[in-house]
């Protein structure tokens, strides 16, 4: 069958309109855009946009163009936890220069009946996984009796290093507070890499609260487990991170993000 070339225009054009900017996704997938370690260095100029961010991941953490608040993303909804504490739904094209994301599909799930808090949490999630050399998504719900957050605010050039960055951190502290920590647990061999063990945001159930989780206290939790075996890293091509002195003996990672 002959197709007229006005006709084939057409038919791309409405094949473009109706997928936008998606694609066929990897599933089982963690996608990092960039690296802790420039993200440490003061790499805070976003080279990925929440468009594409989201064809990798509906679940997951990061921050913002000029490390302007906190990431979380939940249920394919994308928050941005400013420094004033309130939660933003973002749905633009803003720039982000680091975020974790995956397609989240548990395949652990445990409910916690004794009290467990943020210190607590590394030592008994490592319990419950196969293997400490790959990564996993961490998704754990239920009613907090005690939250403490954090959030930075955007950064002016010449960026800081993170570790100058989060002494400007304002931080929450909730109770009673129903809610989700959404998080991912690297490998400790990727730590110039990724956040090397936990890294953790929460976000309120009325998403209305969140942040960088820095502690909680609670009981009865549900703890949702994503092995996520492969892994994806995509580096920003911007001069910044091209001439960055990423050394690891080097970088103040501070508190990380």
């Amino acid at each position: 069958m002959l197709i007229n070339k006005p006709y084939l225009l057409s038919l791309i054009f409405f094949v473009f309109a109706l997928f936008g900017c998606s694609h066929l996704p990897a599933r089982e997938v963690l996608y990092q855009t960039s690296t802790i370690q420039a993200l440490s260095a003061g790499d805070y100029d976003g080279q990925t946009t929440l468009c594409a961010l989201k064809q990798h991941g509906d679940f997951g953490l990061g921050t913002f163009q000029g490390l302007e608040g906190e990431m979380v993303a939940l249920d394919g909804l994308f928050y941005q936890v400013k420094v004033d504490g309130r939660v933003h739904l973002v749905n633009k094209a803003t720039g982000i220069p680091f975020a974790q994301v995956t397609f989240f599909n548990a395949d652990k799930t445990f409910t916690v009946d004794h009290e467990l808090n943020y210190a607590d949490l590394g030592g008994y999630l490592d319990k419950l996984l196969s293997s400490k050399n790959i990564f996993y998504a961490v998704k754990i719900s239920g009613l907090f009796k005690y939250v403490k957050t954090r959030s930075v605010p955007k950064q002016a050039k010449p960026y800081p290093g993170l570790d100058q960055a989060v002494k400007e951190q304002k931080v929450f502290e909730f109770h009673n507070i129903k809610g989700t920590i959404v998080g991912f647990r690297s490998p400790e061999y990727s730590k110039n890499l990724s956040v090397g063990g936990y890294h953790l945001h929460f976000i309120s159930q009325d998403r209305l609260s969140g942040g960088h989780l820095l502690d909680f206290q609670a009981s009865g939790l549900k703890i949702e487990i994503d092995e996520t075996a492969d892994f994806y890293l995509s580096l920003p091509t911007n001069e910044e991170f091209l001439n960055l002195n990423l050394n690891a003996e080097e970088v103040k990672t501070g508190s990380s993000e």
